[in-house]
């Protein structure tokens, strides 16, 4: 991270996200030990270990010495919608995991990212549904305002 961080010329940058992998392990206090984060989302599925790992995540990024605010949750697969039923949704991973956090930690949840089929699809071809103009990309539009909305809050 030292070498990414401080080797690269990357310009004039309106955001920097790194994706982290899931827990609390030596990357995660290795960054914020070394790059000045103006914040965290913390991003999981809703199955109750996954949030447990969250709540770690929450803790960590909160504690005292590391004191990183937390700027809000995105719930990824957090239902399942058929192509031929676009109207059902289907919580395999089980359902309002992340609205209990956000009501027990006071932080925003940014928005919930179903399961669609497309979106791998997408991802699989190096297209992102983002751009796609549809209602996928409506929803990951809707969660970069919200970070933007948060990130601009923390800064004022």
């Amino acid at each position: 991270m030292l070498q990414y961080g401080g080797d690269a010329d990357w310009g004039e940058l309106d955001y920097m996200f790194v994706d982290l992998p899931p827990g609390t392990s030596d990357i995660h206090l290795t960054l914020v030990q070394t790059v000045t984060l103006t914040g965290a989302v913390i991003i999981s599925t809703p199955q109750d270990v996954a949030v447990a790992d969250a709540i770690k995540g929450i803790s960590m990024f909160r504690n005292s010495s590391i004191n990183v605010p937390v700027i809000g949750l995105i719930e990824n697969m957090a239902w399942f919608t058929p192509e031929e039923l676009p109207g059902n949704k289907y919580y395999i991973f089980g359902k309002d995991g992340y609205k209990i956090l956000t009501e027990k930690f006071n932080v925003p949840l940014l928005g919930q990212i179903p399961i669609i089929l497309s979106i791998r699809e997408d991802g699989d071809s190096g297209t992102p549904s983002v751009l796609k103009n549809d209602h996928i990309s409506d929803i990951f539009t809707d969660i970069t305002n919200n970070m933007i909305m948060q990130i601009e809050k923390l800064n004022a």
